[in-house]
């Protein structure tokens, strides 16, 4: 039932009610309701009650309105909105930060993206995790998938080995070098796996360049973490953001698009001769 028709129903409902108490106390002053009910008072006490309320009920009808259109104006409000709105004008589009790297959230994140994961790291310590899931995602959802890795001969990845081996246990040492051709026979397996069509849609570059964040996005949603001394990255705390159009996932995706730019792309039909054809 509208709303215009609820109040007039209601209207004429109260109205109703209280003609019925002034017709008792019109019966009573003259007479007839004694006739009628001999003894009666409480019936009478209680319909005077009864109509005093009813009409003080029929004068506030449009004061209560009011709660409805207060109902009305809260439905309307996306809340949802409200809050992402919030999280991006205050947080910057952080939305949680985890201790480590979550690769089952990530793993998640993968099997859901419809466009595009992308991979910035040194190399890809936990590569294992969603090697399945980046392949599923080339070939079932014609996913672009870009990984980004830092060049095996690199100076850069030297330094790398000196920063984790200084406060690390030399048996705990990683040795960069060998850690990024691991992850390029990794991603060879997998180009060779997906159909020839859709190998494509697998594209890695190696840069020569020192940087600042590793990152894994898929679609809109970034982890972010840093290149610690004495610690992987995927070791150290990760920043989830959501949304890159927030400040902080145009930060990161600037700095995606840069080394993407500087990086050099590897054959993976044969990733040793394609890097060793890359001048540093």
């Amino acid at each position: 039932m509208g709303s215009g028709i609820r109040y007039r129903v209601e209207r004429i409902a109260l109205a109703l009610m209280a003609t019925a108490g002034i017709v008792v106390l019109l019966a009573d002053l003259l007479g007839w309701l004694d006739k009628l009910a001999p003894g009666g008072a409480l019936p009478k006490i209680t319909l005077l009650i009864l109509s005093t309320v009813t009409l003080f009920l029929l004068l506030e009808v449009d004061r209560l309105k009011v709660l409805d259109h207060v109902n009305t104006q809260l439905s309307k409000l996306d809340i949802d909105a409200v809050a992402r709105d919030l999280k991006q004008e205050h947080y910057g589009g952080v939305v949680q930060v985890h201790r480590h790297f979550p690769e089952e959230k990530f793993t998640g994140l993968v099997e859901a993206a419809g466009r595009e994961v992308t991979i910035l790291q040194t190399w890809v310590p936990n590569l294992h995790w969603f090697s399945s899931a980046l392949r599923k995602a080339i070939v079932d959802r014609r996913v672009q998938v870009r990984i980004l890795l830092l060049h095996p001969a690199s100076p850069v990845a030297r330094l790398r080995d000196e920063a984790l081996r200084t406060v690390r246990d030399p048996a705990l040492d990683e040795d960069v070098k060998a850690s990024v051709e691991r992850c390029l026979s990794i991603l060879e397996s997998i180009f060779r796996e997906v159909p020839e069509g859709d190998r494509a849609r697998l594209q890695v570059r190696v840069y020569n360049s020192l940087p600042s964040v590793a990152v894994y996005k898929a679609d809109e949603h970034y982890l972010v973490s840093s290149f610690l001394h004495g610690q992987l990255a995927i070791d150290s705390t990760q920043i989830e953001i959501d949304g890159g159009e927030t400040v902080m996932g145009r930060g990161v995706q600037k700095e995606l698009d840069m080394l993407w730019r500087v990086g050099c792309d590897v054959d993976l039909r044969d990733w040793r001769a394609s890097v060793n054809t890359i001048s540093l």
